[in-house]
């Protein structure tokens, strides 16, 4: 099937890594569903990849919520008949430890971060393997068509004590992501995850200003430079190709060679 017949839905697509993933989607050929809750920059991003040629569409999309999501599949599949992508790229943070996280805090990140997570993949891959079934693909086709994509962290290995709900979040989602794979391997379908380092996204905006800040990412950073969201597009857009074909069930970290690191860089390390 060629990449102009293949429909992808990214959550949080309206903005950072979400937003670079709809655009290089569409760059690539494919019809993409934008699913966010920023209805303004989600329409805008959809008017600008194709909409009105019918190749983008803007969904408002609560992913913790059961309902949104099974609308966002409705009018989904309404738009463009069929799903082939997932890219589960939906998530929030809120900071607090083990002394000081609220309840309220932990439960909505580990909603949208790991439920959400969950009920997207799930009507995802209920309609895929409904869609294998009826075309009857072979297995080998399937393989090379049908992929999710979920967006973990290098906090689902490392972590940072004020944010408790967010590493546990990611952690959980890299155990999804592997149990999600196991299950839909024998349809051909791939899983895998992303493990972002440190991003240029609007989390990390207040820190392009501070240079204390901006020298602590740094000081662990071997590459020296935070990630453009294209970059980590580039990774998502592999993974849903068909060159990755026989990857399935893994997290790919794109940090830098922060996990590699064993110490903190001296700033003569990255300093020009």
């Amino acid at each position: 099937m060629a990449a102009s017949d293949r429909v992808a839905i990214i959550t949080g697509g309206a903005n950072g890594i979400g937003a670079a993933c709809a655009r290089r989607f569409a760059e690539e050929g494919m019809r993409v569903v934008i699913a966010d809750i920023d209805e303004k920059a989600g329409q805008a991003l959809a008017a600008d990849l194709g909409a009105a040629k019918d190749r983008a569409l803007f969904v408002s999309c609560d992913v913790s919520d059961k309902l949104s999501v099974n609308n966002l599949m409705a009018d989904t599949l309404s738009a463009f008949d069929q799903v082939d992508v997932l890219v589960n790229n939906a998530g929030i943070i809120a900071a607090g430890d083990i002394l000081d996280l609220e309840l309220a805090d932990f439960d909505r990140v580990l909603g949208v971060n790991l439920r959400g997570a969950f009920l997207v993949a799930r009507a995802v891959a209920r309609q895929i393997t409904a869609q294998i079934e009826e075309d009857d693909t072979r297995t080998e086709d399937a393989r090379r068509r049908y992929a999710i994509v979920n967006m973990s962290s290098i906090n689902a290995v490392v972590s940072i004590a004020n944010q408790l709900a967010y590493s546990a979040s990611k952690g959980a989602l890299n155990q999804m992501t592997k149990a999600m794979a196991l299950s839909l391997a024998p349809y051909g379908v791939r899983v895998n995850a992303i493990g972002p380092g440190s991003v240029n996204t609007d989390i990390l905006k207040a820190v392009a200003d501070d240079k204390a800040a901006m020298n602590k990412i740094l000081s662990r950073t071997p590459l020296a430079r935070i990630a453009d969201p294209d970059e980590i597009a580039s990774i998502a857009w592999f993974l849903a190709s068909k060159e990755a074909s026989y990857i399935t069930g893994t997290c790919i970290y794109a940090d830098g060679g922060r996990l590699a690191l064993n110490y903190v860089m001296q700033r003569e390390d990255y300093e020009d």
